[in-house]
């Protein structure tokens, strides 16, 4: 049974979505850090947990145990941070088909930072994953043609190079379309667009493009 791996990081709770919505069968949470409050709070109880846990309370150290059959504590100077430790789990898991990770923007940019790179790391094994906060969805890209539907949820599309160039990005059923056009990092040409049909379509040749769903609110 193909899996989707929510993974949970200690970003401020006020940037999350009601996690909620995102319950399923088929899926599997996984708390770090911080996160597992946020999971708890949200009557969520994670399968797994990983993590420092130096940004929680020893009270809330002692919930976790009774309330967590598979709990990880790592020490606070490690190589990884806990998210990098719950993405590399999760994609050891069999057939993950996806994972998202939430909790992991706001507050400190250099953990913004990391955990796109994450992305990245998922790509590589060939999992698609999204960073998700209350206003955004992060996805990256390899070469390709990819269909991509309108959302109420997220009315601006924007695509950055992940890589030094994309080459020939093509955006079609877009306000502003494109044509085979080569973007270098430090463009901003391909910020802010959006869909003006219930589908559209962009595809390129060569590089890892990142694409940005966002909301005003």
């Amino acid at each position: 049974m193909a899996l989707r791996v929510h993974i949970v990081a200690g970003g401020p709770s006020e940037n999350l979505p009601d996690l909620s919505i995102y319950c399923g069968e088929k899926n599997v949470w996984i708390g770090v850090d911080r996160g597992v409050i946020h999971l708890i709070n949200s009557g969520i109880i994670p399968t797994y947990a990983f993590g420092d846990f130096d940004s929680i309370t020893e009270t809330e150290r002692l919930q976790l145990q009774t309330k967590i059959n598979h709990i990880d504590f790592f020490p606070a100077e490690k190589d990884q941070t806990d998210s990098e430790i719950g993405l590399e789990f999760a994609l050891q898991m069999n057939e993950v088909e996806e994972i998202v990770l939430f909790g992991g923007t706001g507050g400190r940019l250099d953990h913004l930072f990391g955990n796109i790179q994450l992305l990245f790391k998922a790509l590589e094994k060939g999992v698609f994953a999204k960073l998700i906060d209350k206003q955004n969805e992060v996805t990256l890209y390899s070469p390709g043609e990819y269909k991509i539907e309108n959302s109420l949820s997220y009315k601006y599309i924007s695509f950055l190079p992940f890589t030094e160039e994309i080459q020939n990005l093509t955006l079609k059923g877009f306000k502003y379309p494109l044509m085979n056009r080569h973007i270098e990092r430090g463009s901003t040409l391909c910020i802010s667009n959006e869909l003006i049909h219930s589908v559209g379509t962009f595809s390129f040749d060569a590089g890892i493009l990142m694409m940005v769903r966002s909301s005003d609110v």
